[in-house]
């Protein structure tokens, strides 16, 4: 049989950070529906204990803030109640437009988005690098292709995420590491993150992108970009010069309100 038809048989335990709602929330059921243990965790955790509740044997729950000075030791902590790890899936991210460059607002989605993912995934990869390898796949964006004059430190950050995960699957390979990883793009999704009063084209539903997600990681996919119109989209970024690409008006329109 295929290793790809066998990886959801030998990986059975994964950690999923970012559970509480949307795509992280959706991972965690889908991984649940085929029969994994599964250890969540967000910063609100009231969602988290209703799944809990409907497997409470399969399903251990921790309240962890990535930019907290606990993180760290929390992760580790739900990794030993869980029993190990061998599929690490990163979701929490936040983004704004800034046209007005609020420095509060670029800050705070540094922090979070550069600094917080550095933290848990540097955990997830000391952590696999120790125990035998696995799979830390993460949610980056489509946005990290090029410069969003509409949300400068949104699109920076998914790009570091972009690059920071393929520099670790190089050192990975270099170390000779059995850590496999996957790079999620997703467009714009249907959750709270795009709940900002703006009109957003093709939004995604939460559920079909987790779908994907779950068919990336089983096929042992490097990158995934979704759907398939964003691939075609942010193909045709990459193209665009630099001199023609600031002069493009990427302004987001606000929706009527009555």
């Amino acid at each position: 049989m295929p290793l790809v038809c066998t990886i959801f048989v030998v990986m059975k335990k994964a950690i999923v950070i970012g559970a509480s709602s949307g795509i992280g929330m959706e991972v965690a059921k889908l991984l649940l529906s085929e029969g994994w243990s599964i250890g969540i965790a967000a910063r609100r955790t009231e969602l988290l204990q209703q799944l809990k509740q409907r497997e409470p044997e399969r399903v251990e729950v921790e309240t962890i803030d990535v930019n907290s000075e606990e993180a760290e030791d929390l992760l580790l902590s739900l990794i030993a109640v869980v029993g190990g790890m061998d599929l690490f899936f990163y979701a929490p991210g936040i983004g704004h437009q800034n046209m007005e460059l609020s420095a509060d607002i670029e800050v705070s989605t540094v922090t979070t988005n550069a600094l917080g993912f550095t933290r848990m995934i540097g955990v997830a990869y000391r952590y696999m690098a120790s125990h035998g390898g696995g799979h830390i796949a993460a949610i980056t964006s489509i946005a990290g292709t090029k410069g969003l004059g509409p949300a400068p430190s949104y699109s920076a950050t998914k790009a570091f995420q972009n690059t920071y995960l393929q520099a670790l699957e190089q050192q990975a390979n270099t170390r000779g590491l059995k850590i496999k990883f996957t790079d999620v793009r997703p467009g714009f999704v249907g959750t709270a993150l795009l709940n900002d009063g703006n009109k957003y084209p093709m939004l995604l539903k939460a559920e079909d992108v987790a779908y994907e997600i779950v068919e990336a990681v089983r096929k042992g996919e490097h990158i995934r970009v979704i759907d398939w119109r964003w691939r075609l989209i942010t193909a045709c970024w990459r193209r665009i010069p630099r001199w023609l690409w600031r002069r493009l008006p990427l302004k987001m329109t606000k929706k009527k309100t009555n």
